[in-house]
């Protein structure tokens, strides 16, 4: 009885942390036709680019700094911290180099925002990915 207490507890518990490991993706428009690497995505979330390398202007669209997936972004995307990252947006915004990117709340919040809007870019959870965005390969 006790080995069936700890074997159920333990995959529970694997369960659990499986579901807590959010794998973060960066989406676009299906129709955005452009090539878009990892540096030019790192580019256009800090602030370097605006627009794709086809020269379509990008709109980004980004999580709140409260959410969990916006803290896997900033770290494992552009290799830095939520905080840094805001305060150099702050800093582009107030010396007039640079617009706010657009806040959502939520993952479904940013499929809608990106398909209403073909030259937006942003990131969600792997798991809410649907045929509304085209995940970029960041490879």
């Amino acid at each position: 009885m006790i080995m069936k207490r700890t074997i159920g507890a333990t995959l529970f518990g694997a369960l659990l942390s499986l579901q807590a490991v959010a794998e973060v993706v960066v989406v676009v428009h299906p129709d955005n036709q452009a090539t878009i690497t990892k540096q030019n995505v790192q580019r256009l979330f800090l602030g370097k680019e605006t627009a794709f390398p086809s020269g379509e202007v990008a709109t980004i669209v980004k999580q709140p700094a409260t959410n969990p997936l916006r803290a896997e972004f900033d770290g494992d995307v552009l290799g830095r911290n939520t905080a840094q990252v805001s305060a150099m947006w702050a800093k582009l915004v107030f010396t007039g180099r640079g617009i706010a990117p657009q806040e959502v709340e939520t993952d479904a919040k940013v499929i809608e925002f990106i398909q209403g809007d073909k030259n937006a870019i942003g990131y969600i959870d792997s798991a809410s990915v649907n045929g509304d965005v085209k995940v970029v390969n960041l490879d």
